[in-house]
């Protein structure tokens, strides 16, 4: 599967467009690592914990993404976005979306 923020690629046309697809995850905070992690603003820097859970939780919604692009019969996604919201105190849902689409060689 080719991915690409961009709208298309140097090497393909874009034969089909088969639409929007998209992959989602919401994730709370932990009280562990919200203890960890307000000890760490006392002394500054980067706050593994959070990094670690967005990283995980990117991938999630990539990987979400890419198995309904497959189910489609996509060759690629282009156009891929990532956005973030709040959904409640303490958790955020990451989505990752783009246009599934047939490529045929140039």
């Amino acid at each position: 599967m080719l991915i690409t923020t961009q709208d298309q690629f140097s090497d393909y046309n874009i034969s089909k467009t088969l639409g929007i697809v998209k992959g989602n995850t919401i994730r709370a905070r932990h009280i562990g690592k919200d203890i960890m992690a307000g000890l760490r603003t006392l002394v500054g820097g980067e706050i593994t914990e959070y990094t670690k859970m967005l990283a995980e939780s990117r991938e999630q919604a990539y990987d979400r993404m890419v198995a309904q692009a497959e189910e489609l019969g996509a060759d690629a996604i282009v156009c891929l976005r990532y956005t973030t919201s709040s959904v409640m105190t303490g958790s955020a849902e990451l989505l990752a979306y783009g246009t599934a689409v047939k490529l045929i060689k140039k």
